[in-house]
């Protein structure tokens, strides 16, 4: 097809996939997907793999003229259905990378969207694995769990756009895209915080990575490509060297029936629809995917730029687009090979920096530039950009409007992830953590509403939250989880220390893995006292209580207070796959008795 020319020609369109999660009254992950599709009867929406998520598709656009305020009006019009359809249903649909309410607790497959290919897809990546998938993010905070199945993608939603090219232009277009990956996100990003943890600016890049990765730990030794990446090279001919080493590194996830001879489609004069191809390239998550598509009987090539996150707002994403759009227009003009201006290792540096750092993260740039993304995107990207949409013909009045966003936001600090996490630390004394993330998720829906720039959002406010009960309903949404221990051979003299200028009632005893092996209360270091006994000359394995009840993190509140009354304890550690990871004590039952007494007395 390449050879002969069959590919449409000189045609500029754009598109986009809107991903978003769907939320209870009490912003909790709600799986309503398939009642909204039923509510919505409109075929932009389709499922996502979560069925607390749905995903909607916009139509092509022309690149050019209003092409891009005519995406944001129908984007903005179908949000708009979304949200009207989650009100009668008693949910919420709010834009946003990763859900600040999302919970471990959540991703089982359970609620995984009934689908014969999403399970196939998970039973077949599970048996690639062949063991649970392990999670290790490092940011401010640190994330290390392990998961059973693919469900934890399922915590990332994206904002994808699409940018037709033509096909003799394909490697040149897509390298440019690949350089222009880290700039785009460091202004872009909209997902810091994942189960309670303040990580990457875009965390969704690591965890997307880490949550459909077939490789074992003896293949992490090996030169083995994960099927979520950035690539390995740049593309020096055509789009079919990204589908052979596709091809040739990962192994078909789910099958399909062939229904087409396509030499036969193609002697006809025909399209074929390639679907064995298509469905193959749909398991491996490039950050920028080489698509096919047909429209009109008439083939074409597309680069879907899968680096977005979802949200702030729908003008923030469609800023994100004409900004990305902007600088590739510009980029073809005036550099005719970019290989040769920054190696493909740097680009790729660039990405995953930005992603951890957001805009100040520092730029390895053409010809061996270093800058920061922020002086890069205002000194030079916007600049570029605005030329590279005015060669394209794209009305001055969007021009001006969507790269003023960027320049405003960028100019300002406040992308997505610095709201997020600004407004989480002005909240870090008061409420739960489950009160916080509700807050977030609350504020989020309120200001996207609004239909403001992120640039302009007020930060969030606890009360935004709402009635409080339902952030208390699971032990892991107000357990202490900044905990002080000792181990069996310390000195009681220590535990002492500890309680008294910590003002800690109970003191957990772990083994060197962190695994609990007993408690020890200020109860039984008085009873030790007042018997005439002296902290120094006893360890803490003869004063600690062995046999403990302990819950998990997923434990139901009301199952624990149940355990803590029926067996009459202070004090319920909390284990995660037999390690401590925070405890439940009185004091934390008193903290929600006063704010759950608060809130009815106001109302």
């Amino acid at each position: 097809m390449l050879a002969e020319g069959r590919f449409e020609k000189g045609v500029k369109r754009i598109g986009a996939e809107q991903e978003m999660f769907l939320t209870d009254a009490s912003y909790l992950p709600a799986p309503g997907a398939l009642k909204m599709l039923e509510k919505l009867k409109d075929p932009h929406f389709t499922t996502e793999l979560g069925a607390f998520q749905l995903e909607m598709n916009a139509d092509p656009h022309v690149f050019g003229g209003s092409g891009f305020s005519a995406l944001e009006k129908q984007m903005s019009d179908l949000v708009k259905k979304a949200w009207d359809a989650a009100d009668a249903l008693g949910l919420h649909a709010v834009l946003i990378g990763i859900l600040p309410t999302m919970r471990q607790a959540d991703l089982g497959l359970e609620n995984m969207v009934p689908s014969p290919r999403y399970l196939a897809l998970s039973k077949a990546v599970h048996a690639l694995r062949g063991s649970d998938f392990e999670f290790s993010i490092q940011g401010l905070d640190e994330l290390v769990i392990s998961h059973d199945s693919v469900m934890v993608e399922a915590c990332n939603s994206s904002f994808q756009v699409h940018l037709q090219v033509d096909a003799d232009d394909f490697a040149h277009q897509y390298n440019l895209a690949q350089v222009l990956s880290g700039p785009l996100m460091s202004v872009s990003c909209n997902s810091p915080l994942l189960f309670g943890k303040r990580l990457w600016a875009e965390t969704r890049i690591a965890l997307f990575q880490q949550s459909v990765d077939t490789r074992t730990k003896t293949q992490h030794l090996r030169e083995a490509a994960a099927r979520v990446t950035f690539g390995t090279r740049f593309v020096e001919k055509s789009i079919t060297e990204i589908f052979r080493e596709d091809i040739a590194r990962f192994r078909a996830l789910v099958g399909t029936d062939l229904d087409e001879d396509p030499m036969q489609v193609l002697d006809k004069g025909g399209a074929p629809q390639l679907k064995a191809l298509r469905l193959h390239n749909g398991t491996i998550y490039r950050w920028n995917r080489a698509c096919y598509g047909i429209i009109d009987g008439v083939p074409h090539l597309r680069i879907e730029n899968r680096v977005m996150p979802s949200g702030p707002s729908v003008a923030d994403e469609v800023a994100n687009a004409a900004f990305w759009c902007g600088m590739m227009v510009d980029f073809a003009k005036r550099y005719e090979d970019i290989t040769k201006h920054i190696d493909f290792d740097h680009a790729a540096g660039n990405f995953y920096t930005a992603a951890r750092e957001g805009y100040v993260a520092p730029m390895y740039w053409l010809d061996g530039q270093e800058v920061s993304a922020q002086k890069l995107v205002l000194d030079t990207l916007l600049p570029s950009a605005e030329a590279g949409l005015r060669s394209q013909k794209v009305a001055e009045a969007d021009i001006k409007r969507y790269l003023g966003i960027i320049d405003a936001r960028v100019r300002s600090g406040r992308t997505g992830a610095r709201w997020l996490t600004g407004s989480l630390h002005r909240m870090k004394d008061e409420g739960s953590a489950g009160q916080r993330a509700s807050a977030l998720v609350a504020a989020t829906l309120t200001r996207q509403r609004s239909g403001k720039p992120v640039s302009e959002w007020e930060q969030a406010h606890l009360s935004e939250a709402g009635a409080t009960k339902h952030t208390y309903q699971r032990v892991e949404q107000f357990m202490t989880t900044d905990l002080f221990t000792v181990e069996v051979d310390d000195a009681v003299d220590l535990v002492a220390h500890i309680m008294s200028s910590e003002r800690v009632r109970y003191v957990p005893v772990e083994d060197k893995e962190h695994r609990l092996v007993g408690l020890i209360s200020n109860r039984a270091v008085l009873r030790f006292l007042s018997a005439g006994g002296h902290t120094k000359d006893v360890s803490v394995s003869e004063l600690m209580k062995k046999d403990v009840m302990s819950v998990t993190p997923h434990t139901l509140t009301l199952e624990a207070i149940h355990l803590m009354r029926k067996n009459r304890i202070g004090c319920l550690p909390v284990l995660q796959d037999g390690k401590l990871v925070g405890v439940l004590t009185e004091e934390n039952f008193l903290k929600i008795a006063g704010d759950l007494l608060e809130a009815q007395l106001r109302e």
